[in-house]
């Protein structure tokens, strides 16, 4: 690692003791209770299991899976059903915009034995956390989808398998200078967002072999948004290239990454200071050879789609049934009926996608009626309201202390009402976040909602600041603010302004 001016204090933090240190120490937090456990492990080194402590819910903590991929099992999902059966009104879980789970209201004494069950059936959460690698995203309809170009699953598994050490710890990347994302694509419609990624592969033709290029250093910050930028640079559609590749990037960010000023420790701002050229250099030098120049252009051709609803599938005689999620939040009762229809119709699979929905696939043609019948589609509907339909939210001030606004529930209410007043022509992708941090990826929407405080009538209330213009699949690009100090209060009417004037919405006939 180069020599810095100063460490920041979370540097301070990492040095003084691994954060996958504490995997070996659970057992005794578990056994002297959270609130005995150092602060610093408390709130920070226990991220690196994805336990995370939560201030506004005290002795209620959340954990963060790794489903590289977005794709688990109906056994898993029994489990984790029954994890969040045993905490009552308190247990729930999160679809996450990078196809992952979060639990939540979870009690600290119970995390030996919750691992324990993981670990029967292949789960994992480590290094979900803090400066780690995230949840790895591909195509949600890898493998199953007519058009597809390249099957990611075996890919993603590769380099979640390289980065986790088969998600028993990896020492080698549990001390990145900030969080890293990393996307492969398979399909044509960029169903991953590869340009929020750190790392991102796109389908890509070279001299007629199908492959990918990369692309590098997209990420969302309080301080930065930017989107990923071409690393000039193709590889073949195999294990140890994409591996190979992801290794070096890590490694060079790792070792060389800003950490005096966290607020620039992601990767585009060591590709901003050290140039393009010198960052390919040190890639090549890492792998043992020369780049092999990007292709022309890459695949990524068609407009994005949401997979909700009926489709049929590349293996003849199946479809696959998306189903939508409102806001991503489920319970208990909904985990286990999800297992069940996966089991029941399916072949035990259940897909999550980065809009917050659900994909069940190999469902039988012939058994499609009955399936269609199931009351849980009554709830999770195939073809909701419009606005609805395309609603992202991250967890907001309900459990997160970042907040500065609660999102969820207001989300689907305001989106509700909106859905009743107007006539909407086509797709109005609607993201909320709490703050600036960007969880719910405001930039990427058709109208982005960022959480803020605002003075109204001589008062501070929760406010918005309106992002517009992002667009995702071909030619994807990030949005930009257009209105600042929204209060939520007066946002409805503001949105159905902008709506009529901006995205051709229009008012709905009075009813006879």
């Amino acid at each position: 690692m180069t020599s810095q001016p100063s460490l920041n204090r979370f540097e301070q933090l990492k040095a003084a003791k691994d954060g996958l240190a504490v995997k070996d120490e659970l057992e005794q937090f578990a056994a002297l209770g959270w609130e005995a456990i150092d602060k610093s492990d408390l709130e920070h080194r226990l991220k690196w299991l994805g336990i995370f402590y939560r201030p506004v819910t005290p002795g209620k903590f959340m954990l963060r899976l790794r489903i590289p991929n977005g794709i688990i099992t109906a056994d898993q999902m029994h489990v984790l059903a029954e994890v969040v059966q045993r905490y009552g009104d308190d247990g729930s879980a999160d679809i996450t915009t990078r196809q992952n789970l979060q639990l939540r209201g979870l009690r600290f004494e119970d995390f030996p034995d919750i691992f324990r069950r993981f670990k029967a059936v292949g789960l994992t959460s480590v290094q979900s956390g803090m400066d780690n690698v995230r949840n790895i995203t591909g195509s949600p309809v890898a493998g199953i989808d007519g058009d597809e170009l390249i099957d990611t699953r075996d890919l993603v598994q590769a380099v979640q398998d390289m980065i986790t050490n088969k998600g028993e710890g990896n020492a080698e990347f549990t001390n990145l200078p900030r969080k890293f994302n990393i996307a492969i694509e398979g399909g044509r419609d960029n169903a991953v967002h590869a340009e929020i990624n750190d790392i991102a592969f796109v389908p890509a033709y070279n001299a007629g072999e199908l492959g990918f290029n990369v692309l590098v250093g997209g990420f969302f910050s309080a301080r930065r948004c930017e989107a990923a930028i071409p690393l000039d640079a193709w590889v073949p559609p195999t294990a140890a290239a994409v591996v190979g590749i992801c290794r070096a990037i890590l490694t060079v960010y790792r070792d060389y990454g800003l950490r005096s000023n966290r607020q620039k420790a992601r990767l585009m701002w060591l590709i901003d200071e050290w140039g393009m050229e010198r960052f390919q250099a040190a890639i090549a030098d890492h792998l043992g050879h020369p780049l092999t120049p990007a292709a022309a252009k890459d695949e990524i051709d068609w407009d994005k789609r949401d997979h909700l609803g009926v489709h049929p599938q590349l293996q003849p005689g199946f479809s696959f049934v998306g189903l939508h999620i409102p806001v991503g939040r489920l319970d208990a009762a909904a985990m286990f009926e999800l297992a069940r229809l996966a089991e029941v119709y399916g072949n035990g699979e259940i897909r999550w996608t980065v809009e917050q929905n659900v994909i069940l696939p190999f469902i039988a043609n012939e058994n499609l009626p009955m399936f269609l019948a199931e009351p849980l589609l009554e709830r999770f509907r195939l073809e909701p309201t419009p606005l609805t339909r395309s609603l992202v939210s991250c967890t907001g001030a309900q459990f997160c202390n970042f907040a500065l606004v609660e999102t969820k529930q207001r989300a689907v209410a305001i989106a509700q009402t909106l859905d009743q007043r107007l006539d909407i022509p086509h797709r109005i992708r609607i993201h909320w976040t709490g703050c600036p941090n960007s969880c719910g990826q405001p930039q990427v929407a058709d109208i982005g909602l960022m959480g803020t405080k605002v003075r109204k009538d001589g008062k501070t209330v929760e406010g918005v600041d309106i992002y517009m213009g992002g667009t995702v699949g071909k030619d994807a690009q990030l949005g930009t603010c257009v209105q600042k100090g929204i209060a939520c209060d007066d946002l409805i009417a503001v949105l159905e302004s902008l709506m009529i004037e901006k995205l051709g919405a229009t008012p709905k006939a009075p009813a006879p």
